[in-house]
């Protein structure tokens, strides 16, 4: 992608990095690459000490790697409709075998902490734009990822 060509970043564990610049300038495009979405169309990219694209994906199973290592926050909530919040924020650890009720506390807790906890059984088009975006954060957080990716 020649928005990205020359692109070098390196973020260490704890860092927040902020992306800058006018619409269309390639920054949703990098975070989608870095959060295994997108695939670059060259270059390097590690997590953890792991090659995780190399010319290539290096990965076995980028939904693996998606769903337990990064968390997303996309500019629009992409919630599931047919779930309420709980379900929605609690689904990521079910998918990776935690136990249900294990998976339902975790997103409770999240979901009290951005103050949607009201909200926990609410069908998200039931939910302000705001209120969708706090359980989109949330979802993010579940799983405790190492990588948080937040496009606007």
């Amino acid at each position: 992608m020649d928005a990205l060509k020359g692109a070098d970043i390196a973020v260490a564990a704890g860092e927040v990095v902020g992306l800058v610049g006018p619409s269309g300038s390639g920054k949703s495009t990098l975070l989608k690459c870095l959060g295994a979405v997108t695939e670059p169309s060259g270059g390097r990219m590690t997590l953890g000490g792991r090659v995780i694209y190399d010319e290539g994906w290096r990965i076995p199973d980028l939904r693996v790697l998606r769903r337990d290592r990064i968390g997303f926050v996309f500019q629009a909530p992409h919630l599931i409709p047919f779930l309420n919040v709980t379900d929605n924020v609690a689904l990521l650890p079910m998918l990776a075998g935690h136990a249900n009720a294990d998976a339902r506390a975790r997103a409770r807790e999240l979901l009290e902490a951005l103050d949607v906890g009201h909200r926990a059984q609410a069908m998200p088009s039931q939910l302000s734009g705001g209120e969708q975006q706090r359980v989109a954060i949330a979802r993010a957080l579940v799983s405790r990822p190492p990588v948080i990716l937040a496009d606007e």
